[in-house]
């Protein structure tokens, strides 16, 4: 079953079970997806890797929109875009833990004999293909920096 298919299923299920909070964040995935199909120059399907980018997408607005409304003292709308988050989490790969990741970022420096941070945009690039989505582009682009600088 497909993404797509699986987020249909689950939004029927939502509807009988009548959990609204699930719902509306499974809308808000099945919303993207649309979008994503629908724009100019859009495939005909939605393919996994395309799937998992909206949903890294979403999950990272909704928590960054959580993190704005904990600063701004409204706990009733951040809690709210949380609880979208743990539903959006559901559909997004295992996350790597740092040690995983450092292994990955370790053997994508090995395989193209990088050797300093003039070689980091290689580096992120073969580090992305090995990551997949499994953990920020940002904590990678950290440990990617530390390791070339000699950390």
């Amino acid at each position: 079953m497909d993404l797509q298919q699986r987020i249909d299923a689950d939004i029927k299920a939502a509807m009988l079970a009548r959990e609204k909070d699930r719902l509306n964040a499974l809308r808000a995935i099945k919303s993207a997806i649309l979008l994503e199909l629908t724009k100019e120059g859009g495939q005909s399907g939605l393919d996994e890797a395309a799937g998992m980018r909206i949903l890294q997408k979403l999950h990272k607005q909704r928590m960054e929109s959580a993190a704005i409304y904990h600063q701004q003292g409204r706990t009733d709308l951040a809690s709210e875009e949380e609880v979208q988050a743990r539903v959006i989490e559901v559909y997004l790969p295992e996350r790597l833990s740092e040690v995983e990741m450092e292994r990955l970022v370790r053997d994508s420096i090995t395989a193209l004999n990088a050797t300093g941070m003039a070689d980091m945009g290689r580096v992120m690039g073969e580090a992305g293909k090995r990551v997949a989505g499994r953990a920020d582009g940002s904590a990678v682009a950290a440990v990617v920096k530390r390791l070339l600088s000699g950390g």
